[in-house]
């Protein structure tokens, strides 16, 4: 790792960022993360030069419902890679308060350990107003973590909503963390999320857990016959472990590496990074097509008299759009 020197130009940061300087990494997750549109331009032409440096880490997504361990899975599983001489990035994404707009979780505190690694990187971001559960920008973050040399990327997402569906078309492999004894442990776990998953981890089998999380293992497995339809290169996992306990995370990292060579080797992992980097341009265009129109003219005037109409209940929804498109 190097220094601390502030870079003086997006040349500088690239080789900082390449070189593994954590202030440098910092600074241009930062700029990547601005809304302003010359950090916006910047942040673009970073991107473009590190461009050949994002395509060699191991991508993983890390979802589940509140409570299920995530975070201390990810503690102990990220330090368990590193003792086999990986560099893991963690990109985790917490829920926002809707008053200061921070992140309220804490990750780093929550991944203590890792985060004390000086081969391990977490970056804590506020989910904002995204619907995912993950920033706009954490494609992005993904591809700088990978410039700077870390061969595992692991994206947490808050586990609500669509966090879901919005990781999995930014991964190359979907981990789904459960919890057994709550009950029908199916109604704690969507069918969407079902169909998503590569890997299903039963967590918390320790104690007087573990026959409950066997049982839990068994239910899934059994639903995935039926709802997965999966895909011909890879039929998704199920297996029981103990974060607590670092019980069965050398399985998991096993049964996440055979999915990866899996999907690498019958072409579908190159056919889904390409479908992943399509929508990613889709969703960037979306965004600046809309921030274009919201700052026209005529919209800037009538945009807001519109949404009060539509809010009044004085026009429906379809009509307000409608009335946008007219514009």
């Amino acid at each position: 790792m190097t220094g601390s020197k502030s870079p003086q130009s997006l040349e500088d940061l690239a080789s900082a960022v390449r070189a593994n300087d954590r202030v440098a990494l910092g600074r241009a997750i930062t700029l990547i993360e601005s809304t302003k549109p010359d950090d916006q331009a910047r942040a673009q032409e970073l991107l473009k030069t590190l461009l050949p440096e994002t395509k060699s880490a191991i991508r993983i997504g890390i979802s589940g419902p509140p409570g299920a361990g995530k975070s201390t899975l990810i503690d102990q599983l990220g330090m368990n890679l590193i003792a086999a001489g990986h560099k893991v990035a963690v990109l985790a994404v917490d829920p926002t308060s809707s008053r200061t707009g921070g992140s309220i979780l804490g990750d780093k505190t929550r991944m203590g350990r890792l985060a004390a690694e000086s081969n391990a990187y977490i970056r804590p971001s506020p989910a904002g107003t995204s619907l995912g559960g993950v920033t706009k920008t954490t494609r992005e973050t993904i591809a700088i973590a990978e410039a700077a040399g870390f061969d595992v990327v692991l994206v947490e997402t808050v586990g609500v909503g669509q966090s879901e569906t919005a990781v999995s078309n930014m991964v190359d492999v979907f981990v789904v963390v459960a919890i057994p004894g709550a009950g029908d442990e199916l109604q704690g776990i969507k069918r969407g999320l079902l169909e998503l998953a590569d890997v299903i981890a039963v967590n918390k089998a320790d104690s007087d857990n573990i026959e409950r999380a066997n049982r839990a293992a068994t239910e899934y497995r059994a639903a995935l016959h039926i709802l997965a339809a999966g895909n011909a290169a890879w039929q998704p996992a199920v297996l029981t472990v103990s974060a607590r306990d670092n019980a069965g995370l050398d399985a998991l990292w096993e049964k996440i590496k055979e999915c990866h060579v899996a999907l690498a080797e019958s072409g579908v992992l190159d056919g889904r990074r390409a479908d992943q980097a399509a929508a990613w341009m889709r969703e960037i265009f979306e965004q600046r097509l809309l921030a274009a129109f919201k700052g026209g003219r005529k919209a800037a005037r009538q945009y807001q008299d519109i949404e009060d109409k539509v809010r009044a209940g004085e026009i429906t929804p379809a009509q307000g759009a409608e009335a946008l498109a007219a514009l």
